[in-house]
């Protein structure tokens, strides 16, 4: 069985943990050890049963925590040569880091990490699916653009955890400059509900789970709208559609192995 849970999510900081029997996994982590220690703790999870950490790009809201985490517990850390170059000095000095390059398989503990590129303003930033056992998680988070490759990565994947950052007419008449608003609306920024949504449609399958909308902006969007549009989006499908926030963690969801 394969399980998951966002333990952040948003400017404040943001951490997924991905579970099989064997272990844990964590992508990202942008919050303090106690913040990750305690939230893990809430929802029954042991950050002392983590393997590795996977960093999608080096801003701070990802990479803050990862430090002060790897140096306690050990833990490898993998990410690009490119992100690594560009680190954030409060990372400080890592243990073990392992540098790929965006498209490779790496494998951690029965975990298959397939990594991919994503168009996003960082140096070089990746987004993952991780498949356990016959179940298989895809993330895209912190991207301007669903390109081709990203479609292609996330199809068939029974739980999708995707950014739906913005809505397009509340950030046109919110308080953002217009460079800031250009940033986010461009293909290096984020996605826009209506951008999730068309991406969503286009992974819609009878397997499909689990839908976790995260990154929603508090000043350019709400949960219920994000979530209402990503109902509609996969009208017919069994998917639950779960909302990821800054201050908490989201339950852990299961997957067991779609049958061959």
């Amino acid at each position: 069985m394969l399980r998951f849970c966002l333990l952040g999510s948003g400017s404040a900081g943001n951490a997924l943990l991905v579970g099989s029997p064997d272990g844990s996994i964590l992508i990202d982590n942008g919050l303090s050890f106690r913040q990750l220690q305690r939230r893990a703790a809430t929802v029954g999870e042991n950050i002392e049963d983590l393997r590795a950490v996977f960093i999608t790009h080096e801003h701070g809201d990802h990479v803050n925590g990862a430090g002060i985490l790897a140096r306690k517990c050990g833990l490898p850390v993998y990410m690009t040569a490119g992100t690594r170059a560009r680190l954030p000095r409060v990372v400080g000095a890592l243990p073990r880091v392992v540098e790929f390059e965006a498209g490779d398989t790496l494998r951690v503990d029965g975990f298959r990490v397939d990594s991919f590129s994503v168009t996003h303003d960082a140096a070089d930033p990746v987004s993952y699916t991780v498949d356990w056992g016959g179940a298989r998680l895809g993330l895209a988070a912190d991207l301007g653009h669903a390109s081709n490759v990203v479609r292609a990565k996330l199809r068939g994947a029974q739980a999708l955890v995707l950014e739906s950052n913005y809505c397009p007419e509340m950030l046109h008449r919110s308080s953002y400059p217009p460079a800031i608003q250009q940033r986010i609306r461009g293909r290096h920024g984020h996605l826009s509900n209506p951008d999730a949504c068309s991406l969503l449609a286009s992974l819609v399958h009878e397997a499909l789970r689990y839908v976790v909308l995260i990154h929603i902006s508090e000043e350019n969007n709400t949960p219920e709208l994000a979530s209402h549009m990503a109902r509609h989006a996969i009208r017919g499908a069994q998917a639950e559609v779960h909302i990821a926030r800054q201050n908490g963690p989201t339950p852990v969801f299961n997957l067991a192995p779609v049958p061959a």
